[in-house]
């Protein structure tokens, strides 16, 4: 008798588990949904070119926004308003890129980011996106990349060297 109850307490709790799990994996696990009409609302190139470079930032109210790459992503995160008027980093729920081996959505704010390699984006220079530290050291390695940061670590100051450097 102890054990069908200790099964069904089992199933209960597992089947919460998967509810709980399902509820809190975001859209990093969902399939890109971008439009032939989706437009980088920073620079306003067609993102559906670019799919292994796409970012994408979700506001509260479901609004979301497509770049053709982490860098013009930043300059969005960085100057809001003249972007999406009406719109703040707070409204922001989510920040997704792609990262550059795997093609796959990884959240912005976990990602390391290769810059100063000899691969260019869309845009340019970009900061390449990669979901672990031993990735990202690859690539530095394979492409020249000047060093690795983490979300954090990126300014403005460092997004107009970028584009700088021509």
């Amino acid at each position: 008798m102890k054990t069908h109850l200790d099964a069904a307490r089992l199933a209960a709790w597992l089947l919460g588990l998967c509810m709980l799990l399902a509820m809190t994996n975001g859209r990093a696990d969902q399939q890109i949904e971008i439009t032939k009409q989706d437009r980088c609302p920073v620079c306003g190139m067609f993102v559906y070119k670019y799919p292994k470079w796409v970012a994408q930032i979700y506001f509260k109210g479901g609004s979301a926004y497509f770049y053709d790459g982490a860098k013009d992503m930043f300059k969005h995160i960085f100057n809001t308003e003249k972007y999406t008027p009406g719109k703040t980093v707070e409204k922001m729920t989510e920040i997704l890129v792609t990262d550059y081996y795997e093609v796959e959505l990884i959240d912005a704010k976990s990602a390391f980011y290769v810059i100063g390699s000899d691969v260019l984006g869309p845009m340019g220079h970009e900061l390449l996106p990669f979901k672990d530290q031993e990735a990202a050291k690859e690539f530095l390695e394979d492409h020249k990349g000047k060093s690795i940061m983490r979300y954090q670590e990126v300014t403005p100051a460092i997004i107009e060297s970028l584009d700088r450097r021509g």
